[in-house]
């Protein structure tokens, strides 16, 4: 009798795999792309993995924008882990890819976070592919009807966001499009949080200005529209996720909605990330959640944020060490035109989670 719970622990977890694998951001292995392969023949598209049926015939018919896609899953993983250096959940399991444990493969709030970073990632490598002409389909941003303001002029050459955005949704979504991959509400959930990263990329577009004038008096400036870095996208939809909304799949009218679990008399704001299922608190190694635990993390015994000794480590204690670091000091600037520094060793006390 005692064996029957894990028999059904088993089958829910097997259930959970199936309903909810995440094919939308199995591309993201491309970040492993190996550098001797040239992709400038159609048949390397093949070799290429995680990509779904759809993403290989984008392969094909734009092999060009391959290598700016290779690009742009490295940059996720990049910007992930930095953006959640400082949490529990680390975004480790990103490296995985195209095998994700639960955090990911599940409708989590972590899934969120990636499926929005990862569609603001690739339309931004393509936007900034275009500007360096790097692609021979597109070239610079269209210059913006509305005056630049005073002492300014629109020149130098903009981001090509509407061009980003147009392949980028078609290589990010395509796996969501496909029939019979998972459920409609996982489904659902993803396209709204891809749409999300989108939002949050369009909204990082700004003007960017260079000064000319007699002895740098800036007294015209060349202007542009001009994306942030990734990184500040990633920060903004950081927020996002620390303020995502839980959601349920529920009738409204004739069709099925995402609607908040808690305030269903609206409907989901188009600017919200939002999650299908609680994620675990990621203190205990515990793989059929995903979670990697905290045990040997770095903390900070001083912070009182997320990175903090308390919160990171769970209650369970830190232990210290001491850590060796060199470092430039001394530095002496000579004329002209270059600086020496010596090099200096100094003692640091680190702590690790128990």
């Amino acid at each position: 009798m005692r064996a029957r719970p894990r028999v059904c622990e088993a089958l829910l977890f097997a259930l959970a795999l199936q309903t909810g694998v995440c094919y939308g951001i199995k591309w993201l292995a491309l970040s492993k792309t190996p550098a001797a392969l040239a992709l400038n023949q159609t048949q390397h598209c093949k070799q290429l993995e995680g990509l779904v049926s759809a993403q290989v015939q984008l392969c094909r018919s734009n092999l060009e924008l391959m290598r700016t896609v290779v690009h742009a899953a490295r940059e996720v993983t990049k910007a992930c882990r930095r953006a959640f250096a400082d949490m529990r959940w680390n975004c480790s399991s990103i490296e995985l890819a195209p095998n994700y444990l639960l955090d990911l493969e599940r409708g989590t709030r972590e899934s969120a976070f990636v499926y929005a970073l990862s569609a603001a990632a690739i339309s931004h490598a393509i936007a900034r592919a275009c500007t360096s002409g790097e692609l021979p389909g597109c070239s610079c941003g269209p210059v913006p009807g509305e005056p630049p303001g005073p002492g300014n002029r629109w020149g130098g050459c903009a981001d090509n966001l509407s061009y980003g955005l147009l392949m980028g949704a078609k290589f990010s979504d395509a796996p969501m499009k496909v029939k019979k991959t998972g459920s409609q509400a996982n489904k659902l959930m993803r396209l709204h949080n891809s749409e999300v990263g989108r939002q949050a990329l369009r909204a990082s577009l700004e003007m960017k200005c260079k000064c000319h004038g007699v002895s740098g008096s800036c007294s015209i400036r060349t202007c542009w529209k001009g994306l942030q870095e990734l990184r500040d996208v990633a920060a903004d939809l950081k927020t996002r996720y620390l303020s995502a909304t839980k959601v349920v799949h529920r009738p409204m009218g004739t069709r099925k909605h995402l609607v908040p679990k808690d305030l269903d008399i609206r409907p989901v704001k188009d600017s919200e990330l939002v999650y299908l299922q609680s994620s675990p608190d990621f203190c205990m190694k515990n793989e059929k959640v995903g979670s990697h635990g905290t045990q040997d993390r770095q903390c900070n015994k001083t912070s009182h944020g997320s990175d903090s000794c308390d919160l990171m480590c769970c209650g369970r204690g830190y232990n210290p060490y001491t850590d060796r670091v060199v470092e430039r000091c001394h530095c002496k600037y000579h004329w002209c035109c270059y600086v020496t520094c010596r090099r200096c060793e100094r003692t640091v006390e680190r702590y690790v989670c128990k």
